[in-house]
């Protein structure tokens, strides 16, 4: 009887580690998120333990920070504060994560196209995704057609 106690008692601890660290990983995995508000950039730096440079134009805002593997992600944001486009550099960073409600699009884009090579380049009419390079450095952006700011050329997301 006194085995199944420990037993028991030990699934319970292993389960509740479990669902403690899904949970954890869930809520720490977030970015600024394609076609939404920047405010989450605040919550990435305080759960990353990051700072967050941030570099202001009179047409949008790059929102810069470095994560611990060492991947370089920006968050471009309109002046009314919507982040129309996002661009990596570094290990392959949480695409699910970055574009957001747009990742299925992208997902099924992605597959229709015959790969050549190391890159990706997918346009679907709003969304545009570019990204090439090896398994520990990749280089990529994505934007939103439809959420650049007037005057602002897509050469300028990098």
């Amino acid at each position: 009887m006194r085995r199944t106690r420990i037993s028991n008692s030990h699934t319970l601890l292993v389960s509740s580690a479990a669902l403690l660290a899904f949970a954890l990983l869930s809520a720490s995995s977030a970015f600024a998120t394609l076609g939404e508000d920047v405010s989450s950039v605040q919550a990435d730096q305080a759960h990353l333990k990051t700072s967050v440079r941030v570099v202001a134009s009179r047409m949008y805002s790059v929102h810069e920070m470095q994560t611990p593997a060492g991947t370089i992600i920006r968050q471009y944001a309109s002046p009314e504060g919507t982040v129309f486009a996002v661009s990596w550099r570094g290990f392959s960073p949480d695409l699910h994560q970055l574009l957001g409600q747009h990742f299925e699009e992208y997902v099924a884009a992605a597959s229709q196209k015959a790969r050549a090579g190391r890159g990706v380049h997918v346009e679907t009419g709003d969304l545009v995704f570019e990204s090439g390079g090896h398994m520990r450095y990749v280089v990529g952006r994505a934007f939103l057609r439809s959420k650049l700011p007037s005057g602002v050329g897509t050469d300028e997301i990098r």
